[in-house]
């Protein structure tokens, strides 16, 4: 296990080195961030002055060093827009983030995992057919429309629900449905398939034989081999909806680091995007390499390959 750990932390490092240099190039390669800093009247005489005082005319190879190594410091340099340091405004908008996150994947795990077991347990049955069909929608429905029709509903036609905001638990529904509903097809799916395949397996027949409840066969022999590739997927599924909630924040009004990252492409505010855009980088990759971790100390197989 220990050599198993080492090698994906490794390589979880080398990814993660690999990201923060392809993203700051391409930020940098789309702009110039004097030009940004100032906008497009400034003369050229006051952007070499900038360049000169920020840096920009080192070479960028140089530039990346040193802020990767502001950056994992703590310190993501000053927006442009804002004109106050970024991690004072990511201290702001990413908790709001994670929570909105952490409230969406436990709502699709609780949606999405006992679908798949019942529709797993009875296939090709009505049961099955509705959570197919729950499913298929959730993947083929866009997010943002999605977000609007519960905003006309729940929030316009019979106020229930806030229509933006961030102050209470209610302004939190709504986008947890949405963000929630756009990761639980693919979980309930990988869930039925995996579940149906250890089923049918022998050891599952001799547990049968032995004449153990349906309830022990499921949950504690079926269950805890269906869900390996699960976690890993739920992992995943959480760094997509880091990406997501740009959509959904935007819809909801949510002051959050998805917004944070739209205003600051708007604004060409370059290291707030920079910071943005690694933050949530390193959180997929985190959660990839604790998802392949969990899943080895579960499956021991695994830590032969």
């Amino acid at each position: 296990m220990l050599v198993y750990s080492v090698k994906r932390i490794a390589l979880a490092l080398a990814v993660g080195v690999f990201v923060s240099a392809l993203s700051f190039f391409l930020l940098y390669a789309a702009g110039d961030p004097a030009t940004a800093i100032l906008g497009p009247s400034a003369t050229q005489v006051d952007i070499d002055n900038v360049r000169r005082l920020y840096g920009f005319d080192r070479p960028i190879v140089i530039q990346y060093i040193d802020w990767l190594w502001r950056a994992l410091q703590g310190n993501f340099g000053w927006s442009y827009f804002l004109r106050i340091p970024v991690e004072a405004v990511l201290e702001q908008r990413l908790p709001v983030t994670f929570f909105l996150g952490a409230c969406s994947i436990t709502f699709a795990l609780v949606l999405a995992i006992p679908l798949g077991i019942a529709a797993a347990l009875r296939p090709n049955s009505l049961v099955d057919r509705c959570a197919l069909f729950l499913a298929v929608a959730g993947q083929a429905m866009p997010s943002f429309w999605f977000a609007l029709m519960l905003v006309s509903t729940f929030s316009v036609s019979y106020a229930i629900f806030p229509v933006s905001g961030s102050e209470t638990w209610r302004h939190f529904v709504l986008p947890t449905i949405v963000l929630g509903y756009y990761a639980m097809p693919a979980i309930m799916r990988l869930t039925r398939s995996n579940m149906i395949d250890v089923l049918g397996s022998d050891y599952i027949r001799t547990a049968r034989s032995k004449g153990l409840s349906s309830a022990q066969i499921v949950f504690k022999h079926a269950l805890r081999n269906a869900i390996v590739p699960v976690i890993s997927l739920t992992a995943a599924q959480f760094g997509f909806m880091l990406a997501g909630s740009v959509v959904v924040e935007s819809v909801f009004a949510i002051q959050g680091a998805g917004r944070l990252a739209w205003e600051s492409i708007m604004r060409g505010d370059i290291p707030t995007m920079q910071a943005v855009i690694l933050v949530f980088s390193m959180t997929y990759v985190l959660l990839t390499l604790l998802a392949d971790l969990l899943n080895a100390w579960l499956n021991p197989r695994m830590r032969l390959g």
